[in-house]
């Protein structure tokens, strides 16, 4: 085993004991977004043309992006609690590689989302979701979402760590909820004036939103859309590919050298 798989399994597991000693944020976490779902699927749903089922259906793959998108918050306040509390400095001074720990925060994140993500997918199959593509395309949409929450999770980690304190990570991370306000994740984008469904269109969530439901069966490719929504899967794809090449080695570089 190499020094990166030996020293990231440590790690991943010092992440899952601290996501294990501190229960109440893992519960709030998990269901923020099925309380969203009944409230906007219940509220918003009377307000809008679709029907209600119809809109539910519609609204579960935005929420299960707009969560992944969380990651960025969650792996800012996670990296810049370690380094306001002294233990990134602690973890510096060992003979391990110095992408271990961020790699593992990653992983130990993605693997929380993914145990996370079964009770939120089982209300919705209560409150009328349903999987109505293939298997092969179902499993297709859960390994898309968690590759975008890996994504999302190194550029949090990169900007926890430039932040270094918990206040300013947590005000800074609280803003990441504007980022589904500004995608196809709660409404449809095809009446928006032109330039705001452009600026909606090359949202990232927007792109990862589209694929999901393409790949659930739950809603078909809109017409006249950017390029990465047009072509959902292979946007999403671009996006987590542009995230992690950019944000992991500046994570990985900053938690080596913090002057950097």
């Amino acid at each position: 085993m190499s020094a990166l798989a030996y020293d990231g399994t440590a790690m991943l597991g010092r992440q899952l004991l601290r996501v294990r000693n501190n229960p109440a944020l893992v519960i709030l976490t998990q269901t923020m977004p099925i309380t969203m779902l009944l409230f906007f699927g219940y509220v918003f749903g009377s307000a809008l043309a679709m029907p209600g089922a119809e809109y539910r259906s519609f609204l579960v793959p935005g929420l299960l992006v707009a969560t992944a998108a969380n990651g960025i918050m969650t792996g800012m306040f996670q990296a810049a609690q370690d380094v306001h509390r002294g233990v990134t400095d602690r973890l510096r001074t060992l003979p391990i590689s110095r992408a271990a720990v961020p790699l593992g925060q990653a992983a130990a994140d993605v693997l929380v989302t993914a145990a996370g993500t079964v009770p939120f997918l089982l209300v919705g199959l209560a409150v009328g979701w349903r999987v109505d593509g293939s298997a092969a395309g179902a499993a297709g949409a859960v390994g898309l979402l968690l590759l975008f929450r890996f994504a999302c999770t190194w550029a949090g980690i990169f900007l926890g760590l430039l932040s270094r304190s918990e206040e300013a990570a947590g005000q800074l991370g609280s803003a990441t909820f504007m980022l589904p306000l500004l995608s196809n994740a709660y409404i449809p984008t095809d009446n928006l004036p032109g330039w705001l469904r452009t600026l909606a269109d090359w949202n990232p969530l927007s792109a990862v939103t589209t694929a999901l439901r393409d790949l659930f069966g739950n809603a078909p490719v809109p017409e006249g859309a950017a390029w990465p929504v047009a072509h959902p899967v292979a946007g999403s794809l671009a996006w987590c590919a542009v995230l992690i090449a950019v944000f992991a080695p500046l994570a990985v570089r900053r938690h080596g050298h913090p002057g950097a």
